[in-house]
């Protein structure tokens, strides 16, 4: 009996982020058309009641929702546009994210990816990371 291939990149995000949803949608739909049944990509939503970090890598659900975090294979754990650079790659559109890692482009794309996760929570109106973190807090002591 064999089992399923390890993804090759495993992104943790935020299933209650409207833009969030909206990248992971088009992942794995690329993913699952260039590699059907077996996708290198797998998704966490670190949103959820159940989202346990000792299963992906002690990465805390502050730590998650305030940026962008992937894990790979070999259980390297990547952050912010590193991830996306990665995650493209594996749906053969490298390309794309392939001049945030030159020289000068590289701390441009990291400020703007900063910028980005500072401001997603308000712009995507929702509550702010100390607002989410309680009620986290409050939901995991009432259903342990």
């Amino acid at each position: 009996m064999s089992s399923a291939p390890s993804p090759e990149l495993t992104l943790l995000y935020d299933g209650g982020c409207p833009l969030c949803l909206r990248e992971v949608t088009f992942l794995r739909q690329r993913d699952q058309r260039l590699h059907p049944g077996a996708g290198r990509l797998a998704f966490v939503d670190i949103d959820a009641a159940d989202y346990n970090p000792a299963q992906y890598s002690g990465i805390s659900y502050r730590e998650a929702m305030g940026r962008i975090h992937a894990i790979q294979a070999d259980g390297t754990v990547l952050r912010d546009v590193e991830v996306f650079r990665a995650a493209y790659q594996q749906i053969e559109l490298g390309w794309l994210y392939a001049p945030s890692a030159w020289p000068g482009l590289r701390q441009l794309a990291d400020i703007a990816y900063g910028l980005w996760a500072r401001w997603r929570l308000p712009l995507t109106r929702r509550p702010d990371l100390d607002q989410l973190c309680s009620c986290r807090s409050e939901a995991t002591a009432h259903h342990p």
